[in-house]
């Protein structure tokens, strides 16, 4: 059996399990040992001399310990009522507009993302505070339900965000170059969730009606409490990138900033206890699909597989864009069974040698690393809102008891129309994500 037809028939494998509902850690832990031992001539000694090193190399990766700084961050402003100040500033300074307070949701969804870097975390905080507060001003459930679900996912396009890191890890590129370069595309991402918002309500006004006009005072007051918020967001990205810190230091200096104001704000021993579980349990999980990852990847690597489908890619005369829109194609189809983390972790490995073995609009190799990384991550991101296992579908709907399920799916189809329209712009245009290196580098 030669090597490639190892390496699909060990991935057919893993997705068999995953329909079984296998964590996805020992799916990829089961398959890749299946991969290795048929690769090796049935070595099972090299699998755990091979498991033993990868574990170690894993825990021991310094790089890696920016994951759970980033999540602690995230745990913080969570438990914090972070979530609930920055939505109250959206609200009181653009409510009073038709639709004003999805848009306000919008907003706040991007900001709690620039301090989080989850858009789990970012849904389910968000929604707890927004929801509650779009219903009560009159908005429809659908529109109400289909705003969060898809704003959730400006957890993971604006910076800081846990996939990056991991794509850049497994990549050995620049954390940094990868997170400025996440900047603007997060921004289109957001005005253009505010812009289906507007269309939305100017089609049917009475899904989201005017809201009432706050004090010019009240705005300026809840506006200067979530200065400090946004200035830890401008630490982070900026100190990363500047150079003055690397990405441990600066997510140290974030989550112990986030901290302060969290307890400033009034988060008690429980919420700190909350905290610091929540980010070991995420953790944990984040560094098992990692183990589980490094063995299936050095498994695919020992049976040539990757190596030899980039060749074949490479030598079959299909265009560099079409073999780029084939690939976001199937993260797309992807989505709708697996998480964002576990198709990363499984695809990088063998779509990254294609897209560095084709010529995109003549992008350097560094360049070109960053640009796939952000199409990447706006892919995974409407995984996040399709069915089946679009999580923030579910997150959503299970906090909005009176809308169901069909109502949420509804509501967030305009926003996915948003998303193919800012995937294909900027994978046409490759400048618009690496503008900002650019002109800082």
């Amino acid at each position: 059996m030669s090597g490639t037809l190892i390496g699909l028939t060990g991935f057919a494998g893993l997705l068999v399990l995953l329909v079984l509902r296998v964590q996805i850690a020992v799916a990829m832990l089961l398959a890749g040992a299946g991969i290795y031992i048929a690769a090796s001539g049935g070595m099972l000694t090299g699998l755990m001399f091979t498991l033993n090193d990868l574990v170690y190399a894993r825990l021991s990766n310094y790089d890696l310990a920016v994951v759970p700084l980033f999540i602690l961050m995230g745990q913080f402003a969570t438990h914090g009522g972070l979530s609930k100040a920055l939505f109250d500033a959206a609200g009181k300074m653009i409510g009073h507009w038709r639709g004003g307070m999805a848009m306000a949701a919008v907003a706040a969804c991007a900001s709690f993302g620039a301090i989080c870097g989850s858009s789990l975390a970012t849904a389910a905080t968000m929604g707890q505070v927004a929801l509650p507060e779009l219903r009560a001003h009159g908005y429809s459930g659908r529109l109400a339900t289909g705003t969060l679900a898809a704003s959730g996912t400006l957890g993971i396009m604006i910076p800081p965000s846990v996939p990056l890191i991991i794509y850049a890890v497994l990549t050995q590129d620049s954390i940094g170059r990868l997170f400025m370069a996440a900047v603007i595309p997060g921004i289109l991402a957001a005005l253009g969730y505010v812009i289906v918002i507007r269309i939305l309500v100017t089609r049917n006004p009475e899904s989201g009606p005017v809201g009432p006009k706050s004090p010019l005072p009240d705005a300026l007051k809840a506006l200067v409490r979530v200065i400090p918020i946004l200035l830890v967001f401008l630490v982070v990205v900026v100190g990363i990138y500047g150079g003055w810190a690397n990405p441990t230091e600066a997510a140290s200096i974030g989550a112990g900033a986030c901290g302060l104001i969290a307890l400033f704000g009034g988060m008690g021993w429980k919420g700190t206890r909350a905290s610091l579980l929540g980010t070991a349990r995420v953790t944990g999980m984040i560094f098992m699909v990692l183990i589980g990852a490094d063995l299936l990847n050095s498994s695919l690597a020992l049976s040539q597989m990757p190596t030899e489908l980039a060749d074949w890619v490479v030598g079959s005369g299909l265009s560099p864009l079409m073999v780029l829109f084939a690939i976001l194609l199937i993260y797309i189809v992807l989505g709708c069974v697996m998480d964002s983390l576990a198709m990363i972790l499984l695809t990088i490995p063998i779509f990254y040698p294609m897209i560095m073995g084709l010529d995109f609009f003549g992008l350097s190799p560094a360049d070109k690393s960053v640009w796939f990384g952000i199409m990447t991550l706006m892919v995974v991101e409407i995984g996040l809102v399709t069915p089946p296992v679009g999580m923030n579908l579910f997150i959503i709907n299970k906090l909005a008891k009176d809308v169901s399920m069909k109502e949420t799916t509804l509501g967030v189809l305009p926003f996915l129309a948003s998303d193919f329209l800012r995937i294909i712009v900027l994978a046409l245009f490759p400048s618009i994500s690496l503008w900002l290196i650019h002109v800082l580098g």
